[in-house]
């Protein structure tokens, strides 16, 4: 028994060892175009990103290179959070509107107002084109059709990231990760996070990258396992809403408190 069992305690040490995931920094941006960068967005059409600059009103367009494209690509944003695209429209989060932004002329034509809204926060669009938004300060997600908000869900403690997977809707919590099917069950994916979860990607089947905007990342798999994969709270670097190139494993990680965007090589 004890020469069967040495080779499968080693396996499943490989096992484990092979299951780590970690992350090789490429490059940051400056720290003087950006202020407060709240979010940011990789756009595979155009090769670059979408800097969500809270403080400035602005959307900053820069390249995958860390370069800066366009400090000014879209202005008079109002307290302007997360970002998503669908058929070349940019859907930002406002305080209380949906600012739509048409990318091919990098100006707002119109908002999408959110009666009773305190705090908008993070957008995400499925498939079809429809718009969620979570109110953080409520606990509450948003459904847009039609450039008409109604009330999806409720009693979301810290509702922020959203993610769409097919038919389903992942929600962060301040302290979890929640699916949403297509008739609004709810399933806790993962759980007892730090609070102040921030944003979500999904970087391979059914296994995401979730930020602490305190300054943590988080790699968790939907059977609920999860890694710390970076922690920089104590050089005040903070983690804010997350964007992946899932060709490059490229993560894109804007710092709101240091005023720049990081990126790191998924590994």
């Amino acid at each position: 028994m004890k020469k069967m069992a040495l080779p499968v305690v080693v396996m499943m040490l490989y096992s484990m060892a092979s299951a780590q995931h970690s992350l090789e920094k490429i490059w940051e941006t400056d720290s003087v175009t950006l202020r407060n960068p709240e979010s940011v967005l990789y756009d595979s059409i155009s090769n670059s990103l979408y800097v969500s600059s809270m403080n400035a009103g602005t959307i900053v367009r820069i390249g995958t290179d860390g370069k800066v494209i366009r400090n000014d690509w879209v202005t008079g944003l109002t307290s302007n959070k997360g970002s998503a695209l669908f058929g070349g429209l940019l859907y930002i989060a406002e305080t209380a509107a949906v600012a739509v932004v048409d990318v091919s002329k990098a100006s707002v034509i119109k908002r999408i107002q959110v009666e009773g809204a305190i705090m908008l926060n993070d957008v995400a669009v499925d498939s079809k084109g429809i718009i969620y938004v979570t109110d953080t300060r409520a606990g509450k997600v948003y459904r847009v059709e039609g450039d008409k908000a109604v009330l999806y869900l409720e009693n979301i403690p810290g509702a922020n990231g959203l993610l769409t997977v097919n038919t389903d809707l992942y929600v962060l919590t301040s302290t979890s990760v929640a699916k949403v099917d297509a008739r609004k069950i709810v399933t806790k994916i993962a759980e007892d996070f730090e609070s102040g979860l921030d944003g979500i990607v999904i970087v391979a089947e059914n296994e995401f990258i979730i930020s602490n905007y305190k300054g943590i990342l988080y790699y968790v798999k939907a059977d609920g396992t999860k890694q710390l994969l970076l922690d920089t709270r104590a050089n005040q670097i903070m983690a804010n809403d997350i964007s992946y190139d899932s060709k490059t494993k490229t993560l894109y990680v804007p710092s709101f408190s240091t005023n720049r965007v990081i990126a790191y090589q998924v590994k």
